[in-house]
């Protein structure tokens, strides 16, 4: 880990890290906030997953979650959404390629080499993290539109690593979505059996979460016919899934909204991992 920067912030630090990743193949960055509490002890830690087009920073700088993390003791891990470099394939569009890795590990070219966002957010990062920061065994996991989607999905797939989960307007269904078969396509390749494991809806109905999800929802979204929260408030109810699924009246897909709701889904988080 390479130190970019450091902040003070709400009586801990912000701080921007660079590292070689083995399974990307190249560089990356990403974001830590530590609370005071990290100053005397070990904290668990709470991830965000940002959404298309975003970089470690959009909600590191945006989404006001080190104020309330600060409070409860947490520490928040702000991952890139995908590798980066000029030898690092892209896409002219802007949902596909640098900036828009689904959370997903490719197994197509032009982007296998480098696309492997589900094992660098669930393996390799956290081993990072582990040795080196003050952090402990515990985690949640967060994030709004695409990263909402790698939220939920990693979280599906991995309940022995992640005691808590929650999204912001997450992408629930992409099998069904443009927001989804157009990068599974491409990532995994034609066969659609390969992108169950990848869809959130798919996931709960096969294998459900030991525990409570929390999704909050604009009403207002300009995009809600290619997030599909039906879909996933009617599988919660045909489950009978313990969760909070709430869509907030007049409110976008944008930041503000993340912002508005950020302090109780960190306290959501605080409260399933037994910080402050």
């Amino acid at each position: 880990m390479e130190l970019v920067a450091k902040n003070q912030c709400f009586g801990g630090t912000q701080a921007v890290y660079k590292h070689m990743s083995e399974v990307c193949g190249g560089e990356m960055t990403f974001g830590v906030f530590l609370p005071p509490q990290a100053k005397k002890r070990s904290v668990p830690v709470l991830w965000y997953l940002s959404g298309l087009t975003c970089t470690h920073e959009n909600a590191m700088t945006k989404a006001g979650l080190q104020k309330y993390a600060a409070r409860h003791g947490l520490a928040l891990v702000f991952p890139d959404t995908s590798p980066r470099g000029s030898n690092v394939a892209d896409d002219q569009a802007y949902d596909l390629g640098q900036g828009a890795g689904f959370y997903v590990n490719a197994t197509m070219e032009p982007w296998r080499q480098h696309y492997q966002m589900y094992d660098y957010v669930v393996t390799e990062l956290p081993s990072v993290l582990q040795g080196s920061l003050p952090v402990n065994g515990k985690h949640g996991i967060t994030g709004h539109s695409m990263g909402g989607h790698g939220a939920l999905t990693i979280a599906f797939r991995n309940p022995q690593k992640y005691q808590s989960v929650s999204a912001f307007a997450p992408i629930v269904n992409p099998t069904r979505s443009n927001w989804g078969r157009k990068q599974l396509s491409a990532y995994l390749g034609a066969d659609e059996s390969t992108w169950a494991k990848h869809d959130a809806c798919l996931l709960l109905a096969e294998t459900g979460w030991d525990g409570e999800i929390l999704i909050d929802q604009g009403a207002d979204d300009q995009f809600l016919d290619l997030l599909r929260p039906e879909a996933m408030a009617e599988l919660l109810a045909k489950r009978r899934q313990p969760s909070v699924m709430r869509m907030q009246p007049g409110y976008d897909h944008s930041y503000f909204f993340v912002a508005t709701f950020a302090e109780d889904h960190v306290r959501w988080h605080a409260e399933k991992l037994g910080a402050v």
